[in-house]
């Protein structure tokens, strides 16, 4: 048995499906005389096809970012025009007759001994490019491979490094009923993948790819973090007995689609959903959600192969809103940075990334690029119910300056003559500690604030939530995290400014009761949690939840109030430990 980081509840059992990294090498693959040809062809079209992609993302980023953002595509599509690098590639193919992957990874090797014994900075920083390139091409030539030994439309265990936002394609095409990744925490893009999915997912799990090949059985349960590398029949049937005990429970609980998210004494929690696609949006209607609390456009931005034009973005939206349960879809501009990466905004290594560049700090920086997002938004909001979000606010002067940047995006449209939505809702992010020290001389400058609760609780922790050695200070457990959301809560309730928690927290069932009690009445969260906290709501006083919130203040350590919440959740609601990790 492996034991990882629990991030999704739930159990599944089926093959494993493994997803090394495009870079990883396998086993060369030897040619016949008469496919050769074949294979130079399918290499010529692998460059081509990045090719075109570079082409357009130069075109993109100049005419958004600037030409010194696009140098870095204008670099590698010199080197797909390289002869010595094109030409090693080939000549490897016809002479030694292998196929193309295999090809690559030799040019790669040969490249990186060459660099590697080059003390010059600047000259070891081009290898980075030639990898980007080759990564490029190894992906457009392994796009179409399907693993040998698994049908199509198997259920399969998705088995990775880690889950980048542009594999979210991946998990939409594959029949996914679980994740192990390497690498991540419990608020990764993994975890929040898996749980918008509804997903058993267990992380941290190093060396797992050495240990599991496609096709190898596997059960895992995502509330425990527990994974069983080809069980034998007797333990097989036991977790397919508890796989279908769970899916029964899980489908029973949809059923409160249409019933209103009421406490027993009459209290009304409104039940959002966070989003990544068009996907997400259609299953927060079909799973009960009132409206959208947390739209992320970031995924259309990582998972496009250049930068989304207006138009593009304003089709994107357009289709999210109409999608979502009532139209109603709160948007969050870019937040980009960190974990979260894009080309066109540079190579350059931070310290601390997630302390450092990103997010509105990123965007804030590139006025036009920004203002190209923020005009998408205002036209789309035309069609429902929007309101704006802008993360990782630390200072009140970013919040003038933003305001005044979208005042400056609707005169802009006005003199153009094109119709937008001019009466967004004004909100900002609370995931800085800085911003919920100062909360009262922000709530002044807002309509709304959201609580961004996975980047606040590492922030407040220092502790990088996507590493498991430091994870489990990521705990929502955690007594002073607690202290500070109650904090922001009264202050928000104090200047009757709605607040919404949107962080990972909002869809844990043994966090839902404090919260209440604290004053917290919006709730969003993963799609597939939303007929989990129905139940519990329905299930639930506020009196319960004020004296629940009332012993939670007093407890001093995570033990203690883990042990608690648990107990005082069971008892509430029974059924409810099944859809929450142990964590």
């Amino acid at each position: 048995m492996l034991k990882g980081i629990a991030v999704s509840p739930g159990i599944a059992v089926a093959r494993a499906y493994c997803v090394d990294s495009v870079l990883a090498r396998r086993e060369p693959q030897y040619l016949s005389a008469a496919t050769v040809s074949q294979e130079i062809v399918r290499f010529d079209a692998a460059c081509q096809a990045a090719a075109v992609e570079m082409d357009a993302a130069i075109a993109r980023v100049s005419e958004q970012l600037g030409d010194d953002e696009a140098a870095i595509f204008r670099s590698h599509r010199l080197l797909l025009r390289d002869p010595a690098l094109v030409g090693k590639v080939k000549s490897s193919i016809l002479q030694r007759q292998v196929d193309a992957q295999t090809a690559l990874h030799d040019l790669l090797d040969e490249y990186t001994a060459l660099f590697d014994k080059i003390q010059d900075e600047y000259l070891q920083e081009r290898m980075a490019d030639i990898r980007d390139v080759v990564t490029r091409i190894m992906a457009h030539l392994t796009i179409q491979e399907t693993p040998a030994g698994l049908a199509g439309d198997e259920p399969v265990i998705l088995v990775a490094p880690e889950i980048l936002p542009s594999q979210a394609l991946l998990l939409e095409k594959l029949k996914v009923v679980g994740i192990l990744t390497e690498a991540g925490g419990g608020t990764g893009h993994a975890a929040i993948l898996a749980r918008a999915m509804g997903i058993p997912s267990v992380s941290g799990l190093r060396g797992v790819l050495k240990l599991v090949v496609t096709g190898d059985l596997l059960a895992i349960d995502g509330r425990l973090g527990s994974v069983f590398i080809k069980p034998d029949p007797e333990l097989e049937a036991a977790y397919r007995k508890a796989e279908r005990e769970y899916v029964h429970l899980r489908d029973k609980l949809v059923e409160n689609r249409d019933q209103p998210a009421i406490t027993k004494d009459g209290a009304a929690i409104e039940l959002l959903a966070n989003v990544n696609s068009v996907h997400d949006a259609e299953m927060a209607c079909r799973t009960g959600a009132t409206g959208v609390g947390l739209y992320r456009t970031e995924y259309l931005f990582l998972t496009h192969p250049s930068v989304p034009t207006e138009e593009e973005q304003l089709a994107t939206y357009r289709a999210i809103i109409e999608a979502s349960p009532n139209r109603k879809v709160t948007i969050r501009t870019l937040d980009i940075g960190g974990d979260k990466l894009v080309p066109y905004f540079g190579h350059e290594r931070e310290a601390n990334p997630f302390m450092g560049w990103r997010s509105i700090r990123i965007t804030s920086s590139y006025p036009e690029f920004f203002q190209t997002q923020l005009r998408a938004i205002l036209r789309a909001a035309m069609f429902g119910e929007v309101s704006l979000l802008f993360p990782m606010i630390s200072t009140l002067e970013e919040v003038r300056t933003i305001k005044r940047m979208v005042a400056d995006t609707k005169e802009r449209l006005r003199r153009e003559g094109i119709a937008f939505a001019d009466r967004l809702p004004f909100g900002i992010m609370l995931e800085v500690p800085a911003a919920a020290m100062t909360i009262h001389s922000l709530l002044r400058e807002v309509d709304y604030v959201s609580i961004g609760s996975n980047d606040l609780t590492q922030y407040v922790m220092a502790a990088d939530r996507d590493n498991p050695k430091v994870a489990h200070l990521c705990d929502p457990f955690s007594p002073p995290i607690f202290r500070l959301l109650r904090h922001i809560i009264r202050a928000c309730n104090r200047h009757d400014k709605p607040v919404t928690l949107c962080g990972e927290m909002a869809g844990r069932p043994r966090c839902f009761l404090p919260l209440v009690g604290m004053g917290l009445r919006r709730f969003s969260m993963s799609p597939a949690f939303v007929p989990t906290i129905k139940e519990l709501t329905r299930s639930s006083t506020i009196d319960i939840a004020c004296q629940v919130a009332e012993r939670v203040r007093r407890l001093r350590t995570f033990k203690r109030m883990r042990k608690y919440l648990t107990r005082v959740t069971r008892q509430v609601c029974p059924n409810i430990a099944f859809f929450d990790t142990t964590k």
